[in-house]
C-alpha cells in the first residue's frame, strides 16, 4: 500500500509495551524469544500463485468475485475500511464469500488510524509504528486485525512499520524494535506471522530489526516498487539481503523519485524499473512459498485492464524460470 488518503477510525487504546525501553531490555527479550503459540496453518495456495490486493468493504461480493473473474486464486485483504467494525458476523460474511468464489485470503493489512502522509517531508512523522503520537492506536489496530484475521484463517498480518531510523542509537529505533516484537508475539498467539512491508526503510535496516527483535514469527512483505519509489534500494538487491525472511510479495512497478519531497511514480508492471525476472528467479531459488500479489494503485476500468495485462506479464516470466 502506498499513496492513499485515509479517514481516522474510532479505535480504542490497546496495550503497548516499550516506549521507554532501553537497549538492555531489548537484549533481554532477545535472549529467549517465545515460540509461536501454534503452528501456522498449511498454506492453501501454490508457491508464486498470482493474486490481487483488494479493499472489499465497498462491495464485498463484487470485489471478491472480481478476483475469481480475473482468473486468480488468492487475494490480499486491505482492511482499513473495516476498522472498528470487526465482528464474528463480518468474519462469517467474508469467509462465505471467499468460499463461494474459491479464493484464499493470504494476508491482512491495516495502516490506519491517520494522519498518514505518503511523502518524504511528512511521512517520517506520520507513517507506521515509529511515530510516538500514533503508535499506541496503530498497535491496537494491528492486534484487532490479527484477532479478526484468525477467524478467517489468514496466516499473515502486514503493515508499513515506517521510517525506521538507520542509526541504531536513535531512541526511536529501540522503541520500534520492541513494538514490532510485541506485534510478532501477538500474531504468534493467533498462529500467524507479522510482516514488515518494505518501503520507508533500507533493506539493511529492516534486516537489523529482524535480528534485534529476534522473534520466529517476524518476517518481510516484499513490495518491489516501494523500494524504488522511496529511493531505498533495487528490489533485486533487496532479495539478497532479506531473502530468507520474505513471506509475501506485492508485485508492483515504479520509477525512482526525481523530486526530493515526493515519492517516485508507480506504474504498470513492465513499464517501470523492477526486474521481475531476476526477483522471481532469486525468490524461487530461495524456496519462496508465498503468493505474488498484484497491487495497481489506480481505479476504475483502467485498473482492471492493467491488472489483466500485469497477470499475463507475470505468467510469462513464471513460465521461463
Amino acid at each position: 500500500m502506498l499513496r492513499r488518503e485515509f479517514m481516522s477510525a474510532g479505535l480504542g487504546a490497546g496495550l503497548f509495551y516499550g516506549v521507554n525501553a532501553s537497549p538492555a531490555s531489548i537484549l533481554a527479550r532477545a535472549v529467549s524469544p517465545p515460540a509461536p503459540a501454534s503452528v501456522l496453518p498449511a498454506l492453501a495456495w501454490k508457491p508464486m500463485a498470482i493474486g490481487l490486493l483488494i479493499k472489499p468493504a465497498r462491495d464485498p461480493d463484487g470485489i471478491i468475485g472480481r478476483v475469481k473473474k480475473l482468473g486468480m486464486t488468492n487475494c490480499f485483504l486491505s482492511l482499513d475500511d473495516y476498522l472498528g467494525k470487526y465482528t464474528k458476523s463480518l468474519a462469517a460474511e467474508l469467509h462465505g464469500l471467499l468460499e463461494k468464489y474459491g479464493v484464499t485470503a493470504t494476508t491482512a493489512e491495516v495502516v490506519q488510524p491517520g494522519p498518514l502522509k505518503w511523502n518524504f517531508t511528512e511521512g517520517p512523522a506520520t507513517i507506521g509504528v515509529v511515530p510516538r503520537a500514533t503508535r499506541t492506536a496503530r498497535v491496537d489496530a494491528l492486534k484487532q486485525t490479527s484477532d479478526f484475521a484468525k477467524l478467517l484463517g489468514i496466516p499473515y498480518i502486514q503493515t508499513h512499520c515506517g521510517f525506521i531510523p538507520e542509526d541504531p542509537a536513535d531512541p526511536l529505533y529501540d522503541e520500534t524494535v520492541v513494538t514490532i516484537r510485541d506485534l510478532a508475539a501477538h500474531c504468534a498467539g493467533n498462529g500467524q506471522m507479522f510482516l514488515m512491508e518494505t518501503g520507508q526503510e533500507t533493506p539493511t535496516t529492516m534486516s537489523r530489526v529482524i535480528r534485534d527483535a529476534n522473534h520466529p514469527s517476524l518476517g518481510v512483505g516484499l513490495d518491489t516498487a516501494n523500494l524504488i519509489l522511496y529511493g531505498k534500494a533495487n528490489p533485486v538487491d533487496a532479495v539478497d539481503i532479506l531473502g530468507p525472511h520474505i513471506k509475501a510479495m506485492h508485485a508492483k512497478d515504479g520509477r525512482w523519485p526525481t523530486d526530493p519531497s515526493k515519492l517516485g511514480q508507480e506504474v504498470k508492471i513492465g513499464e517501470g524499473l523492477v526486474d521481475f525476472k531476476q526477483v522471481l528467479l532469486k525468490l524461487k531459488k530461495l524456496g519462496y512459498t508465498g503468493a505474488l500479489t498484484i497491487e495497481r494503485e489506480t481505479s476504475g476500468p483502467q485498473q482492471l485492464e492493467d491488472v489483466r495485462q500485469e497477470k499475463i506479464y507475470l505468467e510469462r516470466i513464471l513460465a521461463q524460470i
